[in-house]
């Protein structure tokens, strides 16, 4: 085993789907060290899940890893102010526990996820416990906050910027998804080392065939579905295609703070050949993938999502199917430069009409081209080996 002793701070573990479940699976495996401090499990539903309490604090297991949980402010899905609430609950209870477990460790590693602000705690072990702290930042503050509603008023930057910088100038290293975070972030941490590494599919594509979608041709848009996916003009522009293409259909995998309002848009626009599907496990993704003859990214206009590229991605590639892109920036690019599919502006309804169209004619011989550079793409920046060996260098070295 490893001297080195490490403490991760997220959101989200197990039994959540995160990322961070196969990141910790493989460092255990490895013989590193570590111990996770998050919530009581509830995400996507704002409830604690079946089996769990949501206690002050408790010590739960997986695989042998030692969880250190806390408690969660329930129903922040439904409202702005119990999210915030429950924001400030993660700071509260974790920087509390951090305060007393923070000496047995000597390196911390932030996934970030949803709010900066659940790296105070990190931030917190750092200044007392003198512990040097790694950050993986899945979203851009205080760029996000603004994309997703928030006034942006010299009040609301001045608090922000200065909660971002504190933030950032207290860790040793700064690991990002997206390219483009760096220059946006170094102006908080100029001295700070950056490394970009991007997400990697967690889907073990093995279709078994069980599925059958009701479409002769199927449309498929898989995830969360929140409000800056940008669903409605998504089905806006579907509403103009199919009423020509009566045989398509949309198909919506998922859940999220936004399906109730979606699902009365589509019943009061009566948009033809739209079907909810509901969460779905990810052990059974592979074979509504297989079923699908087109899986859909989307995303709201705004400049930090330009940088951004979602998980999804990753997953739509190890299906080596066709992807549209109704996106702008680094997801729009990867799809036309590397032609395995069609894109079009997020804002501009009858070009979503047309890129659907662009999709009704499409050769086997295309679809065999779409397959193999989607592995190749797949293969050469986004390797699931190749990448959580480069964050466990960082990260562990």
């Amino acid at each position: 085993m490893f001297e080195k002793k490490a403490l991760i701070i997220g959101e989200a573990f197990y039994p959540e789907d995160f990322l961070i479940n196969d990141l910790a699976t493989e460092w255990q495996k490895k013989g590193y060290d570590f111990d996770v401090l998050t919530r009581s499990p509830s995400y996507p539903y704002g409830t604690v899940y079946n089996g769990y309490k949501n206690k002050i604090y408790q010590k739960t297991y997986y695989n042998g890893i030692k969880i250190h949980r806390f408690p969660v402010i329930q129903g922040y899905q439904k409202s702005v102010f119990i999210k915030v609430l429950n924001y400030a609950c993660f700071v509260f209870f974790g920087g509390l526990i951090a305060l007393f477990i923070g000496r047995k460790y000597n390196r911390v590693f932030v996934y970030h996820t949803g709010p900066l602000t659940l790296a105070l705690p990190a931030v917190l072990i750092k200044k007392i416990y003198k512990v040097p702290v790694t950050i993986w930042s899945q979203d851009l503050w205080p760029d996000t906050v603004y994309a997703y509603g928030v006034r942006k008023t010299r009040f609301s930057s001045w608090v922000l910027e200065r909660l971002v910088k504190h933030i950032y100038t207290n860790c040793s290293s700064i690991v990002v998804t997206g390219r483009g975070f760096i220059p946006k972030i170094k102006k908080y941490a100029k001295d700070k080392p950056f490394y970009w590494i991007p997400n990697w599919s967690l889907l073990e594509y093995s279709p078994k065939g069980s599925v059958k979608l009701p479409g002769k041709f199927n449309f498929t848009f898989a995830g969360n579905i929140g409000k800056v996916q940008n669903l409605k003009n998504v089905m806006l522009g579907f509403e103009i295609f199919v009423a020509e293409h009566k045989d398509c259909f949309l198909n919506i995998i998922g859940d999220g703070s936004e399906l109730h309002d979606l699902v009365e848009f589509v019943s009061q626009r009566k948009v033809e050949n739209v079907n909810f599907t509901g969460r779905i496990a990810l052990n059974e993704m592979a074979d509504y993938y297989q079923a699908s003859d087109v899986l859909i990214i989307s995303l709201i206009d705004s400049p930090v999502f330009e940088l951004t590229i979602p998980a999804k991605f990753q997953s739509y590639l190890v299906a080596s199917k066709p992807m549209l892109g109704i996106i702008k920036g680094e997801v729009r690019a990867l799809i036309e430069d590397n032609e395995i599919g069609f894109t079009a502006l997020p804002d501009d309804i009858n070009d979503i009409s047309l890129s659907f169209k662009k999709f009704i004619n499409i050769t086997s011989d295309d679809l065999k081209k779409i397959s193999i550079k989607s592995k190749n793409l797949l293969e050469r920046n986004f390797s699931r080996k190749a990448l959580i060996e480069e964050l466990s260098k960082i990260f562990w070295t």
